[in-house]
């Protein structure tokens, strides 16, 4: 599988597409300049040659056309500097002088060719835009030097004798005027090769622009369709992931924190995202813990409310119920002894009708004074002195005293005592085990199981109460410690046995946790309770305490 690009790994790939598209731009164009410059400075070289060239080409004509003066007469107008001799054609003096005049020309061809020669030597930095490099010209200035010698050697040759037809010139001797001939032609051709190469120059100049213009506009449409799809890599990679981040901001601002981010683009923006995700995430849990806090937390200041009110409603009316009730359960005692002397004088019906409708009373009566016994023991829980006690064994006599129960036949309990020591109040914890016990009992049918565990975890002991039982809706789960609030399938529930367990697990300072999977998955109690006393203000200021947050799972990278 490729590795995934970082996106610094893409803009640095865009930035050298860019770079590389200018500098072919660049190119292109430095290309035409420098083929024009170089074009340019061949051309100003060998128009300097040229002229070079037609110096020389000054001196072989003026060795042509020089002549000196024809007639004795015309030479007699000619003032003389010194006592020298007149010249005309075909004396001997005209041709010393005309040879004189030759090899001073001859001499200048030489200096110029010299000099010719030294720039070719210049021509080094040319090579490329030079056609030959200067190879035709060497060879060409070679056969020049060869026919100045030639030359030479015939003007010093025929220059001494004397014309034989009296009127001729030493140029116009068949050795001289052949040498002379070979010269100009190969002066000529020399010239002819100058012109040729700067032609080539500006041809090769021109067919270089013509390159460079294209390099450039290639470069040109490259670089436009570069920057295009650059744009819109941007778009993908840069602009569209920002925006879906800020999008995602928004939606976090606004309370939703259901909707996670989405890139996929498997770089930096996409680990943003996901790291992104995965606090929202965590702040969803954390609103969630919180909201289920402060749900748990109002209906524990209700619920405490109400049993403040139902403590100072007991506290009151039990007092006042007993002794009525008392009154009523003794009446219907007596009655009863006596039913039978009654009995003798009514129907069997109504004698059976009689004895059924005392039994009731009594019953009831009896009912009722337990009913008002919780109420009492609900308004003093939490009262009792707390000591070292071990939770092990207060749980065991607990047991052994549910199983000779009627509501535990058919059904086992599992508890393998430990020794685990917690300050409570005995009584009040007995009858909070007995409560759970015996709830546990009631929500199971013959062959249910309750498993009970104690343990310590920390600075607190944990007892553990789980049932196979009919189990809990969720309306029920939080209801449950209500006062007067009850579901048991008996139908014989007070609904004050719960909420007096719960007072007094908080008057110890220890929280109770109910969990179930729904209606026939069994319910779970879970009673923390701190190892040393907790002091715990009176129930009517008292602060119901809040389940402890579930740590959140840190991720790790």
């Amino acid at each position: 599988m490729a590795r995934p690009w970082r996106l610094r790994h893409k803009l640095v790939f865009g930035l050298a597409l860019v770079i590389a598209s200018i500098a072919l731009l660049i190119g292109g164009a430095a290309l035409g300049l420098t083929s024009y410059v170089e074009a340019e400075r061949l051309a100003d070289h060998k128009m300097h040659q040229i002229r070079v060239i037609i110096i020389l080409r000054d001196h072989i004509h003026y060795m042509a056309t020089y002549t000196p003066v024809n007639r004795p007469e015309e030479a007699a107008k000619i003032p003389s500097k010194s006592n020298e001799p007149a010249v005309w054609p075909g004396s001997a003096n005209a041709r010393a002088e005309e040879q004189k005049q030759i090899l001073i020309q001859l001499g200048y061809a030489e200096k110029a060719v010299a000099y010719y020669r030294e720039t070719l030597k210049t021509t080094e930095p040319f090579r490329g835009s030079d056609p030959d490099e200067g190879e035709g010209e060497r060879h060409a200035l070679g056969r020049i030097e060869h026919s100045l010698a030639a030359l030479r050697k015939a003007v010093t040759a025929r220059g001494a004798s004397v014309s034989t037809t009296g009127d001729s010139r030493l140029i116009d001797d068949p050795p001289v005027r052949a040498a002379h001939s070979e010269l100009l032609k190969e002066s000529t051709e020399l010239f002819t090769l100058l012109g040729t190469d700067i032609k080539y120059s500006f041809t090769q100049a021109d067919s270089n622009r013509k390159r460079g213009t294209v390099i450039a506009l290639t470069a040109t449409v490259i670089a436009v369709i570069l920057i295009m799809t650059l744009l819109y890599y941007f778009k993908v990679w840069v602009f569209s992931p920002i925006r879906q981040l800020q999008a995602g901001v928004q939606r976090v601002h606004a309370g939703d924190f259901d909707s996670p981010i989405h890139i996929g683009s498997r770089d930096e923006l996409d680990e943003l995202a996901n790291e992104f995700n995965t606090m929202t995430a965590r702040l969803r849990d954390v609103y969630a813990d919180l909201a289920r806090q402060v749900n748990e937390r109002s209906r524990q200041l209700v619920r405490s409310e109400r049993m403040v009110s139902v403590g100072f409603l007991a506290a009151g009316v039990a007092h006042e119920i007993n002794n009525p009730l008392a009154s009523i359960a003794f009446c219907s005692e007596a009655l009863e002894r006596r039913v039978d002397e009654v009995s003798k004088r009514l129907t069997p019906g109504d004698a059976e009708v009689l004895a059924k409708y005392l039994r009731v009373i009594q019953q009831e009566a009896f009912r009722c004074k337990q009913i008002t016994q919780k109420l009492l023991d609900f308004s003093r829980s939490g009262e009792g002195r707390r000591e070292s006690t071990d939770l092990g064994r207060l749980i065991q006599d607990v047991i052994d005293v549910a199983r000779p129960l009627p509501n535990c036949r058919g059904k086992s309990i599992e508890f393998n005592p430990v020794y685990v020591v917690a300050a409570v109040n005995p009584p009040d914890m007995k009858s909070v085990v007995l409560n759970l016990v015996v709830n546990a009992l009631d929500s199971m049918d013959e062959g249910g199981v309750l498993s009970i565990a104690a343990a310590r975890q920390g600075e607190f002991v944990e007892l553990l109460f789980q049932d196979t039982g009919c189990g809990m809706t969720p309306e029920v789960l939080q209801n449950l410690f209500e006062p007067f609030y009850t579901r048991k399938r008996t139908g014989n529930g007070t609904g004050l046995g719960l909420s007096i367990s719960h007072q007094i697990i908080d008057q110890h300072g220890g929280t109770v946790a109910v969990t179930s999977d729904g209606p026939g998955h069994g319910s779970t109690f879970v009673v923390r309770l701190p190892v040393q006393a907790v002091v715990k203000r009176p129930a009517a200021t008292d602060e119901p305490d809040i389940l402890p947050l579930r740590p959140l799972q840190q991720k790790v990278a």
